[in-house]
C-alpha cells in the first residue's frame, strides 16, 4: 500500500484516503439492508396489529366464515424473514465494510503517528504514556463511527420522517403530542451530547494524567521501593483512574435519564395516533389503518432505545478525531538529520542527574566521551545509569546542564537524531525479524551478519528466516536481548547507548558478543551501563555514586 503521509519542509500532509472511493459499495449495501430491516420490523408489527384487529372484527360477523387468513399470515412471515435476514446481512456487510476501512485508515493514522515529534522524542519502546493511553480506543472509535453512528442515525431519522408524514395523513391531530415528544428528545440529545463531550474530556485528562504518573513511577520502581515511597507514589495515578471511573458513572447516569425520555416516544406516539383516530370518529374497519400506523410507531421503539448510544458514540468519535489529528499536526515540527559519523567527542557540562519522576539522584555530572574509547557506567541499581543514558539520547531533558557534540550544543531533537539507545528491557514487536531490527536500509547479508555476530542466526533459521513472524513470547529473555544487540550492530548513528547489554546472557557468551560489538563500533562513541563490574578490554569507566 502506498504511504499516505507526505513530509515537506515544516509540515506533514496526509493524502485524502483512497479507500473513501473504493469502499462506498459495501456501505451502500449495508445502508440498504439497514433500511430493509427497519422496514420489515415496522411492517411486521403494523400488519400483525392490523391482522389481529381484522380477525377480531370478522369474528363478530358472518364474514368470519370467508375471512382469508392465509394472505396476511404469509405477509407476516415474509416481513419476519425480511427483518431477520436484513438485520444479519446489515451486520455482516457493515462490519466487513468497517474492517476494510479500518485496515486502510490505520495505515494512515500509524504513519502519521510515526512521524510525529512527540513519538520521536521518546522512541518506540518508551512511548508517551499519557498520549498513548487513549490512542487505540481513539482509533477504534473512528474506525467504527459510521457503523455505530452513521447507519443507526440515518435509518432512525428516515423512519421518523416517514411515520410523521403518514401520521399527518391518517391522524393529523396526533402530531401535536408527537412533535412535543420529538422536541423534548432533541433537547435531551443536545444536553447529553454536551454532557458527553465534557465528561469524555475530563475522563481523558484523568486517564492520561494517571498513565503519565504511573509510567514515571514504574521507571523509578527501584529507588522508590528503596525509599519506601512506592505505595504512596501510586496513590496519585490510582486517584486519577478513580476520577475517570467516577466520570464514567456520571455519564452513564445521564445516559439512563435520556433513555427514559426516549423510551416514551414510541408508545406515546402509538397512543396519540389511536386516540386521535378514535376522537376523529373512526370505528371498525376504518380504524385498522390507524392501528397499523400506531403499531408501526411502536416498532421503532427498539431503534429509539439506541439513541443514547448513538449520541455517546458520536461524542467519542469527535473527541477521537480531535486527539488523532494532533499526531499529524505535531509532525510539522523541525526535523534533524543526525550529525556526521565522524563526531569525535560528546561532552556533558553540569548535567543534573534526575529520575524520570524528577527526583534528584546525585550531583550534577560533567564528563567527556570520545570516539574509539567506549565508556562503562558503573553503579548500584537506582543510581541513575539508565536515566543518564536517556538524557544523552534526548529521551529526558538535560535541565540546566548542557550536552555538546564536538563542542556544539545539542538540543533534545539533535541528541535523538544522532544516537541509538537500546534499553535493557528489549521489546519484541509482533512483526517479522527483519522489521524488528529497525534497519530497513540493511541488505539480507548484513542482517544475517548481525544475527551471526550475536549468535542468533541458527535460532532465526529454525524459526523460518528473517521474514518469519515473531512475538515477545516466541523468544526467551536471552534471545530477545541478543536481538537487541543485533539492532545495535546495524545502527548507523554516531552515538550508541547500551543499557545493561549482557543482561540475561551467560558470562562467556555475553563477553564474546560484547567484544565483537565494540569492535564493530570502534569508530563511534559508545556508552554502556552495568550494575556489576563489567569492564571490557579497552574501555574507560565512570562510576555513578
Amino acid at each position: 500500500m502506498n504511504s499516505t503521509v507526505h513530509s515537506t519542509a515544516g509540515e506533514t500532509r496526509i493524502r485524502p484516503p483512497e479507500y473513501l472511493a473504493r469502499n462506498k459499495a459495501p456501505w451502500r449495501l449495508a445502508l440498504v439492508l439497514a433500511f430493509a430491516a427497519l422496514t420489515g420490523s415496522v411492517l411486521l408489527t403494523g400488519i400483525s396489529a392490523w391482522f389481529l384487529g381484522a380477525v377480531a372484527l370478522a369474528g363478530l360477523t358472518p364474514a368470519a366464515l370467508t375471512f382469508n387468513f392465509h394472505v396476511p399470515a404469509a405477509f407476516i412471515r415474509l416481513f419476519a424473514l425480511t427483518r431477520t435476514a436484513a438485520k444479519y446481512g446489515e451486520r455482516v456487510i457493515g462490519h466487513q465494510a468497517a474492517l476494510a476501512d479500518q485496515v486502510r485508515r490505520r495505515s494512515t493514522l500509524f504513519a502519521a503517528m510515526a512521524v510525529a515529534p512527540s513519538v520521536r522524542k521518546t522512541g518506540w519502546q518508551l512511548g508517551n504514556q499519557d498520549r498513548l493511553a487513549d490512542y487505540l480506543d481513539d482509533v477504534e472509535d473512528v474506525d467504527y463511527a459510521r457503523l455505530r453512528v452513521g447507519l443507526p442515525s440515518a435509518t432512525l431519522g428516515v423512519a421518523i420522517v416517514l411515520l410523521a408524514a403518514a401520521t399527518l395523513w391518517i391522524a393529523p391531530w396526533a402530531m401535536a403530542p408527537i412533535l412535543l415528544l420529538v422536541a423534548a428528545n432533541m433537547a435531551g440529545t443536545h444536553f447529553l451530547a454536551r454532557r458527553a463531550e465534557a465528561e469524555l474530556a475530563a475522563m481523558r485528562e484523568a486517564r492520561q494524567q494517571g498513565s503519565r504518573l504511573l509510567g514515571d513511577a514504574v521507571q523509578s520502581v527501584v529507588p522508590l521501593q528503596g525509599e519506601r515511597r512506592w505505595n504512596s507514589v501510586l496513590d496519585g495515578p490510582f486517584d486519577d483512574y478513580a476520577t475517570a471511573q467516577a466520570r464514567t458513572r456520571m455519564l452513564r447516569q445521564s445516559q439512563a435519564v435520556f433513555d427514559m425520555l426516549a423510551d416514551c416516544l414510541a408508545p406515546c406516539a402509538m397512543l396519540s395516533v389511536l386516540v386521535s383516530a378514535w376522537l376523529s370518529g373512526l370505528r371498525g374497519e376504518a380504524l385498522l389503518p390507524a392501528a397499523l400506523l400506531g403499531f408501526a410507531w411502536l416498532a421503532i421503539g427498539e431503534s429509539v432505545l439506541g439513541a443514547s448510544r448513538i449520541v455517546i458514540a458520536s461524542a467519542r468519535e469527535k473527541a477521537a478525531r480531535a486527539a488523532l489529528s494532533k499526531w499529524p499536526t505535531d509532525a510539522g515540527g523541525s526535523s534533524h538529520e543526525h550529525p556526521s559519523k565522524q563526531i569525535s567527542s560528546l561532552t556533558l557540562e553540569a548535567l543534573p542527574r534526575r529520575a524520570p519522576d524528577g527526583r534528584s539522584i546525585g550531583g550534577p555530572l560533567s564528563a567527556m566521551f570520545r570516539a574509539g574509547r567506549p565508556t562503562v557506567l558503573h553503579g548500584a541499581s537506582g543510581r541513575g545509569k539508565t536515566s543518564l543514558l536517556k538524557q544523552i539520547a534526548g529521551w529526558l531533558e538535560a535541565g540546566d546542564g548542557r550536552v555538546l557534540g564536538d563542542g556544539v550544543g545539542l538540543d533534545m531533537d539533535a541528541r535523538r537524531a544522532m544516537s541509538c539507545f537500546f534499553p535493557h528491557d528489549a521489546a519484541v514487536l509482533a512483526d517479522t525479524v527483519r522489521e524488528n531490527l529497525f534497519a530497513p536500509q540493511a541488505s539480507d547479508d548484513e542482517v544475517w551478519a548481525a544475527l551471526s555476530a550475536v549468535e542468533l542466526q541458527e535460532r532465526i533459521r529454525a524459526a523460518g528466516g528473517i521474514d518469519s513472524w515473531i512475538t515477545q513470547d516466541v523468544l526467551s529473555l536471552g534471545e530477545a536481548q541478543r536481538l537487541n544487540l543485533a539492532r545495535a550492530w546495524l545502527c548507523d548513528r554516531p552515538v550508541v547507548l547500551l543499557d545493561e547489554p549482557i543482561e540475561h546472557l551467560d558470562d562467556e557468551q555475553g563477553k564474546r558478543i560484547l567484544d565483537a560489538l565494540l569492535y564493530r563500533l570502534r569508530q563511534r562513541i559508545v556508552i554502556l551501563s552495568s550494575h556489576d563490574e563489567l569492564t571490557p578490554r579497552g574501555t574507560a569507566t565512570l562510576r555513578l555514586r
